[in-house]
């Protein structure tokens, strides 16, 4: 397989706005979890030469809680691979209510994909629920991983399958599940984001007030 130069204005460690005092080992371990997924995604092992390219493409960005990585009503610039930490995506109405359309936690991917494609403003916002060490690229060079990486290539489909899937399972649980079956099935589906995540926010990931919350939650833990 042949492989592009270096990616411009990157190198295998390079720093966004917000520095990162970290040693340089522990960013390497950094991409070592983003190699590690892509193995395991794939079922296969990524060559040296091959994840070199990949790594190259990337950037470390370091968020502390509350930080943004997107704002609404601006173009969404980067995908991110959580190495670590929390983060949340939502939108804010007319009322000031926020409506939650998805978490991230480590070895989870999270960007407005609509906006990042077709660089548009973006209706969402993306924040650090705990501080969080991201890896980000951009479209740019998402693209050329596709071409020039058949394991990125592959791992990316495979993701473009379990994102459709997951949008088609959580369009059937808001339409037909009870309040205490989609907290059930939360429960089952992602158990850790029970862990992670306050009660009101998973009351707006689930579309139920936090009062319902509450009593669903009592109702479930005393059966």
């Amino acid at each position: 397989m042949a492989y592009m130069p270096d990616f411009e204005e990157s190198t295998n460690f390079g720093y966004l706005t917000d520095q990162i005092p970290a040693e340089l080992a522990g960013l390497t371990n950094m991409f070592d979890k983003l190699r590690k997924y892509i193995d395991r995604v794939t079922s296969a092992v990524i060559p040296d030469e091959e994840f070199v390219f990949i790594e190259k493409a990337f950037e470390v960005k370091r968020l502390r809680k509350r930080q943004f990585l997107l704002h609404q009503e601006t173009v969404c610039r980067y995908m991110a691979f959580v190495a670590s930490g929390a983060l949340r995506q939502y939108s804010i109405d007319s009322n000031g209510f926020e409506h939650i359309t998805n978490f991230a936690i480590e070895d989870w991917w999270i960007s407005d994909r609509g906006s990042l494609i077709s660089q548009t403003p973006s209706r969402y916002n993306i924040d650090a629920v705990e501080d969080s060490v991201l890896l980000v690229t951009t479209l740019d060079k998402l693209n050329v991983l596709k071409e020039q990486s058949l394991s990125f290539l592959k791992m990316a489909h495979i993701l473009d399958q379990n994102h459709s899937v997951a949008s088609q399972k959580r369009i059937e649980a808001s339409i037909t599940m009870t309040a205490e079956e989609k907290y059930r099935y939360l429960m089952t589906a992602n158990p850790e984001f029970i862990q992670r995540f306050p009660q009101n926010m998973l009351a707006s990931y689930l579309g139920l007030t936090p009062e319902t919350m509450s009593r669903v939650r009592k109702q479930v833990l005393a059966k």
